[in-house]
């Protein structure tokens, strides 16, 4: 049985909605517990699918994993398994940082080729590159990454693109090494930050989170913790440019506003009035959106897991915005859904050019990611009529009690299921 959501348009949203933990940060902290034999619990879990998918394919490498409410318990033994075969694997991408752990900690593993959301190439170059500089050895063979290490020592890696995958994996392999790892361009995504912090109360010896430059001393041993995971930016964002596209007043809490700098900036672009609060802040809408700008960078940059929301938000802007997208090559297909519901809106490359109408029209569209999903659902609750949203498992994968927000935003949203 498949399901699509039904979501009516017209709708101006008002209210308070709660993040929970990243979703992002999450998957690379449960991933991190590999690192020390013992009991790990990571608290602020969101209520989404890859959190228990991460835990099957933690629980294939002999882990212990207990999910109950919005806490997981991982318990490591001494010996953890080293092959994370494709059944696990396949559903999601960042089932790959299970990688540098377990070549930290086992010192051999085979991981499957991850599957996840169709946004492009995303290759593993760096993260083997950079594993192969530490001193493991790393193939793909037979659809699998398959590392082993006689020895892991400290190396000076450059990464040529700062990607956030990369960085994670280098550095959770790093962390047991033998002597200084500097890890140079590194991504730095809050989420890698709350990955920096997870592993110095484990015991590790990293510097330098949120910089360019990582500096890990490697210690012989990391011992099990408890952490909370950081708000999630990218669900609490999608709520903010919900806000500005419905011509609403929504207060998000339960994010670091700090994290979501440029984005709050754009929204005051658009012509939102954008407060900043002790625990997230609150977006005002009152006239049409103006056109904005957006090209999408790694952070402190505008994220490229926002582009759907800035497509929307352009498509029912005053004025024309050039969207540029900078992170990854196949992003653009979820113009071809906005096309669907009349958006006006062209693609040369990495650019889409989008003329602002004044209202959408309803129609089937399809989600091709998490954040296509959402983007899609945000343009059904300005478009005419009531629009289908096919492919929804997408949105169950990374936004939380997705319906009962909404809904309690004052959207006017279903879940259908069909045969």
């Amino acid at each position: 049985m498949s399901e699509h959501f039904l979501v009516t348009g017209g709708q101006r949203l008002e209210g308070e909605v709660s993040v929970g933990g990243a979703k992002n940060s999450v998957l690379k902290l449960m991933a991190a517990a590999l690192l020390a034999e013992g009991t790990t619990v990571v608290t602020n879990c969101p209520d989404i699918l890859d959190v228990p998918l991460m835990a099957e394919v933690l629980r294939g490498l002999g882990c212990d994993v207990e999910l109950e409410d919005s806490e997981v318990r991982i318990t490591t033994p001494a010996e953890p398994k080293y092959h994370a075969d494709f059944d696990a694997v396949k559903q999601f991408r960042a089932s790959v940082c299970v990688l540098g752990p377990l070549v930290a900690r086992c010192r051999r593993a085979v991981v499957a080729l991850p599957g996840g959301d169709a946004i492009g190439s995303r290759p593993l170059d760096m993260h083997q590159s950079g594993l192969r500089l530490l001193g493991a050895h790393s193939e793909i063979e037979h659809g699998c990454v398959v590392a082993q290490a006689d020895d892991l020592h400290g190396a000076n890696i450059r990464l040529v693109f700062p990607s956030v995958g990369a960085t994670e994996n280098i550095l959770m392999a790093a962390v047991l090494a033998r002597g200084e790892t500097v890890i140079d361009n590194a991504a730095r995504e809050p989420e890698i930050v709350d990955l920096c912090n997870m592993l110095n109360q484990m015991g590790a010896k990293v510097s330098g989170g949120g910089s360019t430059t990582l500096t890990i001393q490697g210690v012989r041993k990391l011992e099990p913790t408890t952490h909370r995971v950081i708000g999630d930016r990218i669900v609490a964002a999608t709520w903010g440019v919900a806000a500005s596209m419905t011509r609403g007043d929504v207060r998000v809490r339960g994010v670091n506003h700090k994290h979501l700098g440029l984005v709050l900036d754009k929204l005051r672009t658009a012509g939102a009035e954008v407060t900043p609060e002790v625990d997230g802040f609150r977006v005002v809408q009152r006239e049409r959106p103006k056109a904005v700008n957006f090209a999408t960078l790694p952070y402190p940059g505008f994220p490229t897991d926002l582009q759907p929301m800035a497509i929307g938000l352009a498509s029912v802007a005053e004025g024309t915005s050039m969207i540029t997208e900078n992170v990854f090559e196949s992003r653009f297909r979820f113009v071809e859904e906005m096309i669907r519901l009349g958006a006006d809106a062209r693609t040369d490359g990495h650019h889409a050019v989008i003329r602002g109408v004044p209202v959408l029209s309803s129609a089937p569209v399809w989600s091709s990611d998490i954040r296509a999903g959402a983007g899609l659902v945000l343009a059904g609750l300005v478009a005419d009529g009531v629009t289908e949203v096919h492919d929804i498992f997408h949105i169950d994968r990374g936004y939380p009690r997705f319906v009962e927000n909404l809904r309690g935003l004052g959207g006017i949203i279903e879940r259908v299921g069909t045969e």
